[in-house]
């Protein structure tokens, strides 16, 4: 039990932040959980190893190179100017962020909106007064959104598609999810209009075109996003005309690295200021999950509940409620052999992928893309949000999703 009881501590202080005068940032948090494990000899250094996931880490690795070298170049900023000079007062801005945004994650992953659509957030803050923990949490609610209606628009959904067994995912995934997703987003920005309403006003903005600080690596940005932009169709078309072969999201992200890396001479300032610390997070929190799971204690809850495990309710009850714990890709991970072994239908499935993905809207620690969003701001800006501003709006949030999306796959 006691990597219960380091998740336990883990959770409590990522909640707080803070032990006497010292200020904790979540990765140091992270990182010491699973120091704790290892050096108490709950999981081995070779087992630590072997559960740190080097098809996501360099994935991330991939997309924070490309990121920065989309920032260093001013290009980023640049390009933004188009999708939000439409937006003619604060609440319009704040409704362009999350319908392009969540739009935008069903195809390019919620981790990578995470990486490039931090900075932008920040930039329309400075830029129009606005404060930047509303946006933020307008940008990480809504790539956790829009990422459940498209088997690629993050790692659990890809594993319910690879391993479900269901028929074309993507007409299966757009069938049921769209529709109760694009609601979702609109309730996303209706919560965040009223719980911030001081700050989303009808003024008239005024919208410029920021700069493009170094034309050589903007040059090299563009490449990076058509190289990105060109290998996500290639994956889409090839999961449509050959569903045997899988193109690895490592190859997407390290490809769009590969120009500002290979071929700017500000390759080492880019490698500086990759965001090292969100890496060592994910990690960190590999280690600790492979040691809490390594427990059984989670799965025996699940055994013992005596829930029929494929209906709607309990998969989505389990779905949101585990994922805060263990986190949503290992907890779909489980639940899957689960569901293939009782024989589920399509609607179990789609149940597990939607409710284990907006199980990232309630805390924090419950989507990956929470903790980028977080670390970003927080290393750029000096920007954060606690625990309680997350939970404050995440809660009923993740309730309205529950049942948006209980209501969309009953009738379905």
């Amino acid at each position: 039990m006691f990597p219960i009881i380091v998740l336990a501590i883990v959770f409590l202080l990522i909640a707080v932040r803070q032990v006497g005068g010292v200020r904790l940032a979540i990765w140091q948090v992270m990182c010491g959980g699973a120091a704790a494990v290892l050096l108490a000899g709950y999981i081995t250094p070779a087992a630590a190893f072997k559960a740190i996931d080097p098809d996501v880490m360099l994935f991330l690795f991939g997309m924070f190179a490309a990121g920065q070298a989309l920032e260093l170049s001013g290009w980023l900023a640049h390009a933004a100017y188009e999708v939000f000079k439409r937006a003619r007062t604060e609440e319009g801005e704040l409704l362009v962020l999350v319908f392009a945004a969540g739009l935008a994650s069903a195809f390019f992953m919620n981790d990578t909106l995470a990486i490039i659509g931090t900075p932008v957030a920040l930039l329309i803050a400075r830029k129009h007064g606005i404060a930047a923990k509303p946006l933020l949490l307008a940008l990480a609610f809504s790539i956790t959104v829009g990422s459940v209606m498209s088997p690629i628009g993050n790692p659990q959904n890809l594993l319910v598609a690879v391993h479900s067994g269901i028929a074309s995912p993507f007409v299966t995934f757009f069938r049921y999810l769209a529709l109760p997703t694009f609601i979702n987003l609109a309730a996303v920005f209706l919560l965040l209009r009223h719980m911030y309403r001081e700050e989303f006003n009808r003024c008239p903005l005024k919208h410029s075109q920021e700069p493009v600080r170094d034309a050589a690596l903007a040059r090299l940005a563009r490449l990076s996003v058509g190289l990105l932009c060109a290998m996500i169709a290639a994956k889409i078309l090839l999961a449509w005309l050959r569903p045997g072969f899988n193109m690895p999201l490592t190859w997407i992200a390290l490809a769009a690295a590969a120009p500002g890396l290979l071929l700017s001479p500000r390759r080492f300032e880019i490698l500086r200021r990759t965001d090292w610390s969100t890496l060592a997070f994910f990690a960190g929190m590999f280690v600790l999950m492979r040691a809490v799971w390594d427990t059984g204690f989670f799965q025996g809850f699940i055994a013992r509940s005596g829930a029929d495990i494929t209906g709607l309710g309990p998969v989505m009850a389990v779905s949101v409620g585990l994922s805060q714990f263990i986190s949503n890709v290992p907890l779909a991970a489980l639940y899957l052999p689960l569901l293939a072994n009782a024989g589920a239908g399509t609607q179990a499935y789609m149940a597990l992928a939607a409710a284990s993905t907006i199980a990232g809207n309630m805390f924090i620690l419950g989507a990956a893309s929470n903790v980028i969003i977080i670390q970003a701001a927080e290393k750029k800006a000096g920007e954060t949000i606690t625990f309680r501003e997350f939970a404050r709006a995440g809660v009923p949030l993740t309730a309205i999703n529950v049942i948006i999306y209980w209501l969309f796959l009953k009738l379905g």
